[in-house]
C-alpha cells in the first residue's frame, strides 16, 4: 500500500505550467496518502541528490516536469536496490515517455491517474552507467535537437522539431556504422540509427507507434540515407501496421534485439532520452521490466 510519497518538481519546466498549480496538487495528494514531501529543484543535479538520499524511503515517487527531469530522476532510480514506484507527472514540451504511458497531458488530469496507481512494470534500456525510458540515437537525429532553438522549442513545440527534421534530411552526412547483434549484423554507412523503448518522440508518434515497455525488447531502425522519399515509405508502413520486411538493398532496416554492440566512424554524439552525454562505442542492453510505473489510458 502506497501511505509515502515525494513529488519533485522542476519549477522552471513549460513555462511553469506545474509551479502555478502546486498548490491544488500538494492538496490532492495531502488528501489521499499519509505522509507527502514536496521538493522543487533549483539547479541540475536537484533531483539525482534528493533521490539518493530519500527515494528508498517512500513507496511513490514522482518526477514533476519534462523529459529531461524526468531522465534525471529515473537515471537515479534505477541503480537503487529498492526503488519506489515511479510517476511521471508531465510538464515539460514533449514529455514523450509519460505518452506513451497513456499519462493525460494536463497536471490535474494527470494527476488523478497518479492517484488510481494502476501499474506496469517497464524495460529500461542501459549504456555504460547510464539509463534510458524512451530512446537512444546517432546520426541525424542528434543533429535535430542540437540545431533546436531553444526559443522556437517553447513557442513551437513538436512544430519546431518537424521543421528541423524535414531541414536537415537535405543536409546530414553518412557515417561508417558498426552494428552488432544476436539478430542482425550491420557495416555501412548509415545517416540515422534509433534504438527505441517508448514510441512518442518530439511529442508525436513517431518511429515506433506500436512499441511495447514490457516486452523486453528494443525497435531498432537504421536509415542508410535519410532522404524524405525513404522516410515516407517508413511512415506509410507504419500507418498500416505493417514494417517492411528487410532486403539487401533496402535503405531502411528495422529488427528487435535486447541487447547490441555499436561503433561509428567518425566517432558520433549519442541522444539519449534527449540528453547528450557520451559519444560511440557503446553497447546497450534491455534491463525486462526492471521499473515499476504508473499508467494511463494505454492502448
Amino acid at each position: 500500500m502506497v501511505k509515502k510519497v515525494a513529488l519533485i518538481i522542476n519549477p522552471n519546466a513549460g513555462k511553469q505550467k506545474l509551479a502555478q498549480q502546486l498548490d491544488k496538487i500538494q492538496s490532492r495528494l495531502t488528501e489521499i496518502f499519509e505522509e507527502v514531501t514536496i521538493f522543487q529543484t533549483k539547479k541540475e543535479g536537484d533531483g539525482k541528490r534528493f533521490v539518493e538520499k530519500h527515494a528508498e524511503g517512500v513507496d511513490l515517487l514522482i518526477a514533476g516536469g519534462g523529459d529531461g527531469t524526468v531522465f534525471e530522476i529515473m537515471n537515479a532510480i534505477v541503480p537503487l536496490k529498492n526503488r519506489p514506484v515511479f510517476a511521471i507527472l508531465p510538464g515539460g514540451t514533449c514529455n514523450d515517455f509519460s505518452r506513451t504511458l497513456g499519462i493525460s497531458q494536463k497536471p490535474l488530469e494527470a494527476l488523478e491517474q497518479i492517484i488510481m496507481q494502476k501499474r506496469i512494470q517497464v524495460d529500461v534500456g542501459k549504456y555504460g552507467e547510464n539509463y534510458f525510458l524512451n530512446f537512444w540515437g546517432i546520426g541525424i537525429i542528434t543533429k535535430v535537437a542540437e540545431e533546436m532553438d531553444e526559443a522556437n522549442k517553447q513557442v513551437f513545440g513538436r512544430v519546431s522539431y518537424y521543421l528541423n527534421t524535414s531541414k536537415l534530411a537535405f543536409q546530414n552526412e553518412a557515417f561508417g556504422l558498426k552494428l552488432h547483434s544476436e539478430e542482425f549484423d550491420y557495416d555501412e554507412n548509415a545517416e540515422l540509427l534509433v534504438i527505441g523503448n517508448g514510441s512518442f518522440l518530439g511529442g508525436i508518434q513517431s518511429f515506433f507507434p506500436n512499441a511495447d515497455v514490457e516486452d523486453g525488447k528494443f525497435d531498432v531502425l537504421i536509415v542508410k540515407e535519410a532522404k524524405l522519399k525513404y522516410l515516407k515509405k517508413w511512415l506509410e508502413a507504419k500507418i498500416q501496421d505493417d514494417y517492411p520486411k528487410n532486403e539487401k538493398d533496402d535503405d531502411i532496416i528495422y529488427f528487435r534485439t535486447n541487447r547490441l554492440e555499436v561503433s561509428a566512424s567518425p566517432e558520433q554524439n549519442i541522444d539519449c532520452d534527449g540528453e547528450f552525454l557520451n559519444k560511440t562505442p557503446a553497447t546497450i542492453e534491455v534491463l525486462p521490466k526492471h521499473l515499476d510505473m504508473i499508467y494511463g489510458e494505454m492502448e
